[in-house]
């Protein structure tokens, strides 16, 4: 009997031992992804995951698919946010919904602004010279601006991701804000991004060698909106001409802008015309069809895909260049 009773008595030892280290796990489990991270955009929370590694879950507020430029907001995006303790922007208005959001969430956060402490391009008109429109005035005959763009033109041009040296200080500014946060995990977060500056700069070498396949006289750039001026300037393209002179997917082109831009390509010979994944194609289809220049479409400049071909940061741009490269060919 007495020996039944110790059996007894030593297999509840054991498993209180068990679960002691079960529950001692799961409670390490919980300090390493103690804070919520919350990024506004697939990209943006691509590269903080690369910085927050095994210590935080970065979640996206925006879906894959979503234009910022045109974002609705969803009714659960307020509860993400209230439920966050970090949130990631990639700031210079780019976010121009999430005032509100952010409001009506209440509680307190950190909010890391990506490109703090980097200088955004003015607005430019690239080609259309005597034709810069005064605040509030019309394109044409009944066409106004559309709503918030010459606020965004005030703020500069947003699409700092699309040169990756720029994305460094982003990395930079995320390791900082997350030791911040979460200083325990401060040297986690200091290698994660020194390993993934590492493959930034491995992007950008690898960047600039597709570019030397173009000749030197066809890199030469035609887009919908002003997106891609980092890039060019980075890697020694010339931006000939935007369709819509604005920052933003929502803003609209005049019948004087589209006559221009399509002089600008007659002029100068590009022999492309670039968009992005959420833009409208009949304009473009409408001015190669006077110029020549093809229309090529389908670059992810502003979101992520659900698997290949930009299921991440890196991925996207090295399908941007690639389709970039072969468009100028």
């Amino acid at each position: 009997m007495k020996k039944k009773l110790l059996s007894i008595v030593s297999l509840l030892t054991l498993l209180g031992l068990l679960l002691a280290a079960c529950g001692g796990a799961q409670t390490g489990s919980a300090e390493s992804g103690s804070i919520k991270v919350l990024a506004s955009t697939t990209f943006l929370a691509d590269i903080a995951q690369n910085v927050a590694g095994d210590r935080a879950v970065v979640e996206s507020l925006l879906p894959v698919g979503a234009d910022p430029h045109a974002y609705q907001e969803a009714p659960t995006d307020v509860a993400k946010i209230a439920e966050s303790n970090v949130l990631i922007l990639n700031g210079i208005e780019y976010e121009h919904f999430i005032e509100a959001l952010i409001e009506n969430a209440g509680g307190e956060r950190l909010i890391i602004e990506a490109t703090a402490g980097l200088t955004p391009h003015a607005m430019e008109e690239h080609g259309h010279e005597g034709e810069e429109h005064a605040e509030g005035e019309e394109h044409a005959e009944g066409e106004e601006h559309a709503e918030g763009e010459e606020h965004a033109h005030e703020a500069g041009d947003p699409h700092m991701w699309l040169d990756p040296n720029l994305v460094i200080t982003y990395v930079e500014n995320i390791r900082d804000g997350l030791s911040e946060a979460d200083p325990e995990g401060a040297e986690t977060y200091k290698a994660n991004a020194d390993a993934y500056i590492a493959q930034l700069n491995e992007l950008d070498a690898f960047i600039k060698e597709q570019v030397e396949s173009v000749p030197a006289e066809r890199r030469l750039l035609v887009t919908n909106h002003e997106a891609l001026g980092y890039f060019a300037e980075r890697y020694g393209f010339e931006v000939v001409d935007t369709i819509v002179v604005s920052f933003s997917t929502e803003a609209s082109a005049s019948a004087q802008e589209l006559a221009a831009t399509i002089e600008s390509i007659k002029a100068s010979g590009a022999p492309a015309i670039f968009l992005g994944e959420v833009e409208n194609a009949d304009l473009a289809d409408q001015i190669a069809a006077e110029t020549g220049a093809k229309v090529v479409s389908g670059l992810y400049l502003e979101t992520l895909t659900d698997g290949a071909p930009a299921a991440t940061y890196i991925e996207m741009m090295k399908y941007n260049v690639t389709q970039i490269v072969e468009g100028l060919k």
